[in-house]
């Protein structure tokens, strides 16, 4: 996610808001990718060094646990220089069904 303008707040750093989504939502692919709907039972973030504009983010997810219908992801985003901006622990529930229906018998996805 490249820091833009309309993201910076008051002091000109990008806004926690942006940051959260981005952690959010590799959490939210990450706990999904065993095609289970998953959804978030709780998260924290903890804000470590700014973001400025211009600023090249990214987000990489690791499942630190998973066992029977709950989880826990850590997500760290980090700088275009490896500089870590922020840390999120997300806790997940698992949900009934599948994400994308696979053909019955198959793992062949329809």
């Amino acid at each position: 996610m490249t820091v833009r303008d309309f993201m910076l707040n008051g002091h000109r750093s990008c806004h926690g808001g942006y940051i959260f989504t981005l952690a959010d939502s590799t959490f939210a692919f990450a706990c999904n990718s065993r095609n289970a709907p998953t959804v978030a039972s709780g998260c924290t973030i903890d804000f470590l060094a700014p973001a400025f504009e211009g600023d090249v983010l990214n987000a990489n997810a690791r499942e630190v646990s998973l066992s029977g219908r709950t989880g826990v992801y850590d997500v760290e985003v980090t700088n275009q220089s490896g500089q870590c901006v922020a840390i999120f622990r997300g806790r997940s529930y698992r949900l009934r069904g599948q994400v994308i229906e696979t053909l019955a018998g198959t793992n062949t996805i329809s």
